[in-house]
C-alpha cells in the first residue's frame, strides 16, 4: 500500500509542468555558460591595432551578443502569436513542445560549432531557428498559462513563483557544474563538448516529458464540490476570473513590465562581458559560480513572496522586488573585486518577485479564455522593448568601457525605479482583498 501511494505521488508529480521546466533550465544553464566561453575564445584573436586587446575583445563579445539577442527578440513575434492562438483553442501543449524543439536544434548547432570549428556566425542561424520555433517568448508564456489554469486566483502568485523557484533551482545547479563540465576535455573532444552533450540530453528528456507525460489541468472548469457557496469572512481568499478586461490596469502593468524588463535585460546583457574583463577577469568556473549566484535569487524571491504576501498587496510585493534590484544593480556600478560582485547580488535577493507577480495580476484582469494570448502579448511587448534596450545598453557600455564600465548599471537602476510609478497607480486602483470561507450548502 505504501509503495502504491508513493508511485501514485511520483506519477502525479510527473504529470505537472515543473519537471519540464527543471530539465529545460538545467540544459539552458549549461548552454549559457558554454556559449559565453566559446564566444570569448573566438573573440580573443579579433584585435584592432587602434585599441587595446581587451577592449577589442569586449567589443567583439558585446557585438556578437547584440546581434544574437536581437535575432532572438525579433524572430519569435509571429510564431509565438500563432502558438498562443493554438493554445487558447485547446492545443495547450503546443506553445511548450514546439519551442523545446527549437531549443534542441540551437544547442545541437553550438555543439557542431565546437566540434568542427565552424564560424561563430553559425550561431546567428541557431538563433533564427530558435526564434522561429517561438523561442522563450512562446515557451514561458505556455508554462505560465498552464500554471495559471492549474491554480485558483487566490493562490496564483504563489503557484507561479513556485514554478520560478524550481526554474531558479535548476539554474543554480546547472550553473554550479557548468564551469567544471566545460573544462573537461580529452585529446578527442575539446572544451565544452561534454557540457553541450549533457545539455542536449537534458533537453531531449524535457521534450519527451512535455510531449508524453505532461497533463493540462484547468481548475476553472472544475465544479465546486458539495454545493459550497462563498460568504465574506476573515478566512481564505477566493476570487473568480473577471468576465471582461480591465484595460487601464492592463496598460499600467504592461508599462511596468516593459520598464523593469528593460532595466534587468539591459544590465544582464553586458554583465557577462563585464565579469570577463579587468579587474575581475573571471575564468570558466568563476563564470559558473557567478551564474549560480544569479540563480540563487530565485530562492530568496520565492521566500519573499511566501512571507510578504501575507501582509502586503501584490502591487506592494512588486515594488519590494523593484527596490531590491535597483539597489543591487546600482552597487554593481562600482564593483572592482569578486567579493563586491557577490555583495551586489546579495542586495538583489528579491529581484525576481516583480515579473511573476505582474503576470499573476495581469491574468486577474482578463477571462480565463484569454490567458494565453494576454501573457503572450506581454512577452511580445518585452521582445519589442528588447529591440530598443539591447542596442542602447550595448553601445553605452562600449562607449564608457574605459571610463566607467558600470554606467549601464546606474541607468538600469533608474529604469527600475521608474517602473514603480505605474505599479503604484495599479495599487491605488485595485480594491482591497475580499476574504471568504466555504460554507456547506443545504
Amino acid at each position: 500500500m505504501v509503495m502504491t501511494g508513493v508511485c501514485q505521488t511520483i506519477f502525479a508529480v510527473l504529470r505537472l509542468i515543473e519537471p519540464t521546466v527543471v530539465l529545460e533550465e538545467l540544459a539552458s544553464a549549461l548552454f549559457d555558460t558554454a556559449l559565453l566561453l566559446v564566444v570569448k575564445d573566438r573573440s580573443a584573436n579579433g584585435t584592432d591595432p587602434h585599441i587595446s586587446r581587451e577592449e577589442s575583445q569586449q567589443k567583439a563579445i558585446t557585438n556578437f551578443y547584440l546581434t544574437f539577442n536581437l535575432i532572438i527578440q525579433l524572430t519569435p513575434i509571429l510564431p509565438s502569436m500563432l502558438l498562443a492562438w493554438l493554445g487558447d483553442r485547446g492545443w495547450r501543449k503546443a506553445p511548450i513542445v514546439v519551442p523545446l524543439c527549437g531549443y534542441l536544434l540551437s544547442r545541437i548547432m553550438l555543439l557542431l560549432v565546437v566540434l568542427f570549428r565552424l564560424p561563430l556566425e553559425v550561431m546567428y542561424g541557431a538563433a533564427t531557428v530558435f526564434g522561429l520555433s517561438g523561442g522563450y517568448c512562446a515557451y514561458w508564456s505556455g508554462v505560465m498559462t498552464l500554471a495559471s489554469l492549474a491554480s485558483t486566483t487566490a493562490d496564483r502568485s504563489k503557484v507561479i513563483m513556485r514554478v520560478e523557484l524550481l526554474y531558479g533551482a535548476a539554474g543554480l545547479v546547472g550553473s554550479l557544474v557548468s564551469g567544471h563540465l566545460f573544462s573537461l576535455y580529452s585529446a578527442n573532444v575539446g572544451h565544452g563538448t561534454i557540457l553541450l552533450c549533457v545539455a542536449i540530453a537534458l533537453l531531449l528528456l524535457s521534450l519527451l516529458h512535455s510531449s508524453v507525460l505532461l497533463k493540462v489541468k484547468d481548475v476553472s472548469k472544475e465544479p465546486d464540490e458539495d454545493g459550497h457557496i462563498l460568504s465574506p469572512t476573515n478566512g481564505n481568499v477566493a476570487t473568480q476570473a473577471p468576465a471582461g478586461k480591465n484595460m487601464v490596469n492592463m496598460v499600467l502593468l504592461f508599462a511596468a513590465a516593459i520598464m523593469y524588463t528593460s532595466a534587468v535585460g539591459g544590465a544582464m546583457e553586458v554583465l557577462g562581458s563585464f565579469v570577463l574583463k579587468a579587474p575581475l577577469n573571471w575564468n570558466a568556473k568563476q563564470v559558473g559560480y557567478g551564474n549560480a549566484a544569479g540563480a540563487a535569487v530565485f530562492f530568496t524571491s520565492f521566500v519573499g513572496v511566501i512571507v510578504f504576501r501575507r501582509c502586503v498587496s501584490d502591487a506592494a510585493l512588486i515594488m519590494i522586488g523593484m527596490v531590491s534590484f535597483a539597489s543591487g544593480i546600482y552597487f554593481m556600478t562600482f564593483v572592482t573585486a569578486t567579493y563586491m560582485y557577490y555583495l551586489a547580488r546579495l542586495l538583489t535577493l528579491f529581484a525576481l518577485i516583480p515579473m511573476p507577480t505582474i503576470r499573476s495580476l495581469l491574468s486577474q484582469q482578463v477571462p480565463a479564455s484569454s490567458y494565453g494570448i494576454t501573457l503572450t502579448s506581454l512577452q511580445l511587448s518585452l521582445k519589442f522593448a528588447g529591440l530598443v534596450y539591447l542596442p542602447v545598453f550595448t553601445k553605452i557600455y562600449q562607449a564608457t568601457l574605459n571610463r566607467l564600465p558600470g554606467c549601464v548599471f546606474m541607468l538600469s537602476s533608474i529604469l527600475s525605479v521608474l517602473g514603480m510609478i505605474p505599479i503604484s497607480i495599479v495599487g491605488c486602483r485595485s480594491p482591497q482583498r475580499q476574504h471568504y470561507q466555504r460554507i456547506q450548502g443545504d
